[in-house]
């Protein structure tokens, strides 16, 4: 089996290479990633012949539109994440995650290529009323990045109905795990959180860190991505979460330090909980890790994180200013 997977040298594309070429039944794998959210590095320890990196952004038809003849699945990693940028520059959210969907469909399309993996979000969800919460919960989609998301899955949906183009699309939840982003300060919290341990700095927490969230470890979320590439299911919509959720402040507890509390940021939801009877059903899946185990791991490789840009507490709360200045 021929796979590509765009934006595999990202946090999660990257972790999926290191599962993927460990299985003999996939025989290549090629990874687009334009490399300005991922990095060559988190794939320098992958050492096979089965896998091959090309600087190429999606958003460029005529630059990837060759690479996918004789592929059997995509992969569909690559996007622009996080809330309050998408909100400050919503046009290249849409070109990216909307326009560049499109993007991979046609050079799918052209090279008659039939199946794609979808990174879905589930913040498409928004503020959620009924927990846990199932994939046929309304969509509310708050902000660009949400929004962007959720039609990029709806122009797969319709490229499937036209092209005949099988799909599944993975929601995710609270992704974590090593070789998670640290640059940034609407995302990512893991790595702000580790990054800030490594420099003795406070552990930033937004609000109380009683608001519980969804996490998921990241191999764990490549397993679902495994099963879905060899899944003969069609056409399906799938939670994929640990249907466990926790409080940010357990996380912190787990992580270790000192502790700082930061204005809480308006339209976020307390809670954020997957139900993933579905998948589990569908894929044969369900989450390994606890996050105990998953914070072990994450610790134990926090070398990653020491060359990352610290996000200090000076810095955060200028970010939280930005987040009410955005919902005036």
């Amino acid at each position: 089996m021929k796979i590509i997977i765009t934006g595999g040298a990202g946090f999660i594309g990257s972790h999926l290479c290191e599962l993927l070429v460990a299985k003999k039944d996939i025989k290549s794998i090629i990874v687009l990633d334009n490399l300005n959210d991922g990095d060559r590095k988190n794939l320098n320890h992958v050492k096979s012949k089965k896998i091959k990196i090309y600087k190429r952004d999606i958003n460029n038809f005529s630059k990837i539109v060759k690479f996918f003849k004789n592929i059997d699945v995509v992969v569909h990693l690559a996007a622009l994440s996080d809330i309050v940028p998408s909100i400050n520059n919503p046009k290249n959210y849409l070109k990216t995650n909307i326009m560049g969907t499109m993007n991979v469909l046609e050079a799918m399309r052209l090279n008659k290529v039939n199946k794609i993996i979808y990174s879905a979000s589930s913040s498409c969800y928004g503020i959620p009323k009924k927990f846990p919460t199932k994939e046929n919960n309304g969509i509310d989609t708050r902000y660009p990045y949400s929004f962007s998301k959720n039609i990029g899955e709806q122009v797969i949906q319709h490229w499937s109905k036209v092209y005949n183009i099988n799909y599944i699309s993975l929601r995710l939840f609270n992704v974590y795990g090593t070789r998670s982003r640290t640059h940034g300060a609407y995302g990512a919290a893991l790595g702000v959180f580790l990054k800030q341990k490594i420099a003795n700095a406070p552990l930033t927490i937004v609000g109380n860190g009683k608001q519980k969230r969804d996490f998921i470890y990241v191999k764990d979320v490549c397993e679902a991505f495994y099963k879905s590439i060899k899944s003969k299911n069609k056409n399906k919509i799938l939670n994929v979460g640990s249907g466990r959720p926790e409080t940010v402040n357990a996380l912190v507890n787990l992580i270790g330090g000192r502790k700082v509390f930061i204005p809480r940021r308006p339209g976020e939801p307390n809670i954020t909980h997957a139900d993933i009877s579905k998948t589990k059903k569908i894929l044969r899946w369900k989450p390994k890790t606890s996050l105990k185990r998953g914070i072990d791991i994450v610790m134990k490789n926090i070398d990653y994180w020491k060359n990352a840009p610290l996000w200090t507490p000076k810095k955060i709360s200028n970010a939280t200013k930005d987040w009410f200045k955005y919902l005036k």
